[in-house]
């Protein structure tokens, strides 16, 4: 009797666990900015990692820990501020991604937020509420506020409109600065701080905000803006996406792919709205009836007609002041109101595009994309992929 065959035995190779790469992080955690860079870098890691990553106990400029000179990892992310921790970050011979302005590593990629997209943010958002007089508050120490400077300059000359601009100066210098100014006048302030001390600075010039100055600072840092009196207006950065773009460069670089020393800059989310900046100024009060119930009722499917029933004014002689108030027609803004309403909700939701364009008082899909894609200038997925919660990492 024939016995069975036996099975031939099966080689098993040894599983191999990925190694964890190490990262350090030269990023300070002192404000919201920073901050957001670093849950951008968290969100890469949760999705592609595993990293071990290294955080410094440092404020913005401090001196290199000690511990670099000798640590043995893998690469870098620096926010590299000043030329110590610059030459120190060299001398690892690592893979390194600057994630500064200040541009001190010039053989190295750099994430960075788009200046003049954060700029032209700003300069819409008040050019839009009628405003035609500007002015730009900085500190010229820092690239990034004299980038946002000239090109808010430019915005304003092209606008034909005058722009009066302040570099860092003492309470009661910026108090008079602003009892100089035009009214009504749009501010931009290079960063939230500074914002709340301009704010600080209508008090004591008894400038009315927003109605006589209206101020949009930077960073969309919460806790500044609400504490501001009154709440302060600030364009949002893409914080999250610019750490994980960062983030993202790294690991390709620690694979041993040539990746381009050059500025790859993200661009901000918009802005966000608060009581300093949330005023029309403008003194023709059919035109600011008919912004009011643009703003409140766009996303309710309204049309032009709707815009004129509401208002004493007809239709010819409406579209007319509007266009030359505003800068653009009723039906452009209310394509404009609705459009910014999707990118909200791209941004900050998993909504299907149905239920978006519902919301939003489109009544087909394909429609919105078309209004979407002429506005924004990409299809409304595409747009969420880059900058929504999934595209920036989250989960």
């Amino acid at each position: 009797m024939r016995q069975p065959r036996r099975p031939s035995p099966v080689k098993v190779t040894p599983f191999a666990p990925t190694r964890r790469r190490s990262v350090a992080l030269l990023i300070e955690t002192s404000n919201d900015y920073a901050r957001g860079l670093l849950q951008g870098v968290i969100q890469y890691i949760r999705a592609h990692g595993p990293w071990s990553t290294f955080l410094a106990e440092q404020g913005r400029g401090d001196t290199p820990p000690d511990w670099l000179s000798t640590w043995k990892g893998d690469g870098i992310i620096a926010r590299v501020e000043n030329r110590r921790i610059a030459r120190a970050v060299i001398a690892t011979g690592l893979p390194v991604v600057d994630v500064s302005a200040a541009n001190l590593l010039p053989g190295a990629p750099w994430v960075e937020t788009d200046d003049a997209a954060i700029a032209r943010a700003a300069f819409d958002h008040l050019y839009e509420r009628g405003f035609r007089s500007f002015a730009y508050c900085g500190d010229d120490r820092f690239n990034w506020s004299r980038w946002r400077c000239e090109h808010f300059r430019r915005l304003a000359t092209a606008a034909g409109c005058p722009c009066a601009e302040l570099g860092a100066a003492p309470a009661a210098r910026v108090a008079a600065w602003i009892r100089g100014l035009p009214r009504p006048v749009g501010v931009m302030a290079s960063y939230d701080a500074l914002g709340r001390q301009i704010l600080e600075a209508c008090r004591q010039a008894g400038a009315a905000v927003p109605d006589g100055v209206a101020v949009v600072g930077v960073d969309d840092d919460e806790l500044l803006c609400a504490l501001s009196d009154p709440p302060l207006s600030s364009v949002a950065p893409d914080k999250r996406r610019t750490g994980y773009e960062a983030a993202a460069l790294l690991d390709r670089m620690m694979a041993g792919e040539a990746v381009e020393a050059r500025p790859y800059l993200i661009p901000p989310l918009g802005v966000t709205t608060r009581v300093s900046s949330d005023v029309l100024a403008v003194e023709d009060e059919g035109v600011s009836a008919a912004v009011r119930f643009i703003r409140e009722r766009a996303c309710e499917g309204i049309d032009v007609s709707d815009v004129v029933a509401a208002v004493p004014l007809g239709r010819r002689v409406l579209e007319a002041r509007f266009k030359r108030l505003v800068g653009r027609t009723p039906h452009d803004e209310i394509d404009r109101v609705k459009v910014e309403r999707v990118k909200e909700l791209l941004r900050e939701t998993d909504l299907p595009l149905s239920e978006i364009a519902r919301r939003t008082g489109y009544a087909h899909v394909e429609y919105m994309t078309v209004v979407f894609k002429k506005r924004a200038g990409t299809p409304p997925s595409t747009y969420r992929a880059r900058h929504g919660r999934r595209g920036r990492g989250g989960t």
